[in-house]
């Protein structure tokens, strides 16, 4: 029988303190300006960022889709999980692909861990009809929701941890090297993960998915200003500001920015928090990271994981990798 009417777990300490804490680390200081890509996740941004999967320019979701639709099965019998844990489940729309597979061999118990209630909520509605899938919802950054759910798994076998979506490349590379290890550490030897990565790819097809025609993308960047003014008090005009998608060769990350079209004062009204920005000065938002594959091996393998499997999309190169601890 499905359980996917659990209610989600609360909240690992509150949104509004670690946005808060963000936002003075992030804008605050001298340096550079950024914020995490966690904040760009409110319920809007959720929605919006659930349409530009479905958008022509953005190959990420129907590739790894692509790859899923084709390798369920295999990925499922090589890594015969009773529990799969999902860091960062959204609507779950393809990992329910992963988890149907997994039920034609043996019932199984999914945990998926998102900041966003709204993500969970689309989580839930997706998997409701699943049969002998055994749903929780925990709303945490990944790492504590990570150790939330292992805390739960007591002597119960074989857990499978996903990070789909080419989220790793969020991360730069020292901090991709850490976050791996992380996990490794958390894990139980033959314990999986499955991760996701974009692959690198012309510079002019990359760009075209992070700033597509319709604009979905910029609004998806710039609803971070309005959820600054609706939680943090501020008092952005978001029509002072443009959505900037830039790609670095050197790097092969996909950056985006929010760039100041004059010189201005913001102010936090609930932190006591001024920021000036110069005209054309930018607040950084996200970085996607192209991977390669024998990068991504070195990766895992530094972390203390061994390869078991690679399935790859070619009509938008991307890579599906299992890793076994």
């Amino acid at each position: 029988m499905s359980a996917c009417g659990l209610a989600p777990l609360p909240a690992d300490g509150t949104a509004f303190e670690r946005f808060a804490a963000d936002v003075r680390a992030g804008l605050g200081g001298p340096g550079r300006k950024s914020l995490p890509p966690m904040h760009l996740y409110d319920a809007l941004g959720s929605a919006l960022f659930e349409a530009i999967t479905r958008l022509p320019e953005y190959g990420v979701w129907r590739a790894e889709r692509r790859v899923l639709e084709r390798h369920a099965n295999d990925i499922a019998a090589c890594c015969q999980a009773d529990t799969v844990i999902e860091l960062g489940s959204g609507s779950a729309t393809k990992t329910r692909l992963l988890l149907e597979a997994s039920l034609r061999r043996h019932p199984v118990s999914y945990v998926a861990v998102d900041v966003s209630p709204s993500a969970l909520e689309g989580t839930r509605a997706t998997l409701r009809d699943l049969d002998g899938l055994a749903v929780t919802l925990v709303e945490a950054d990944y790492l504590s929701g990570l150790e939330r759910a292992l805390q739960a798994r007591g002597n119960a076998g074989r857990v499978l941890v996903l990070f789909l979506g080419s989220s790793l490349g969020n991360y730069a590379a020292g901090e991709a090297s850490r976050w791996l290890g992380a996990i490794r550490r958390s894990l139980r030897s033959g314990d999986g993960l499955l991760v996701g990565v974009d692959l690198d790819k012309p510079a002019r097809r990359l760009l075209s998915a992070y700033a597509d025609p319709l604009g979905v993308t910029a609004a998806f960047n710039l609803n971070l200003l309005a959820r600054m003014n609706r939680e943090l008090g501020a008092d952005f005009d978001p029509s002072s500001f443009r959505h900037v998608a830039r790609f670095d060769p050197r790097t092969r990350d996909v950056e985006m920015h929010l760039r100041s079209l004059r010189a201005q004062q913001v102010h936090f009204a609930r932190l006591g928090l001024s920021v000036a920005l110069r005209a054309g000065e930018t607040i950084h938002t996200e970085s996607s990271h192209k991977y390669r594959t024998e990068e991504l091996d070195a990766l895992a393998a530094g972390a203390g994981f061994r390869p078991a499997g690679h399935w790859r999309d070619d009509a938008w190169p991307f890579l599906e990798a299992l890793y076994t601890a």
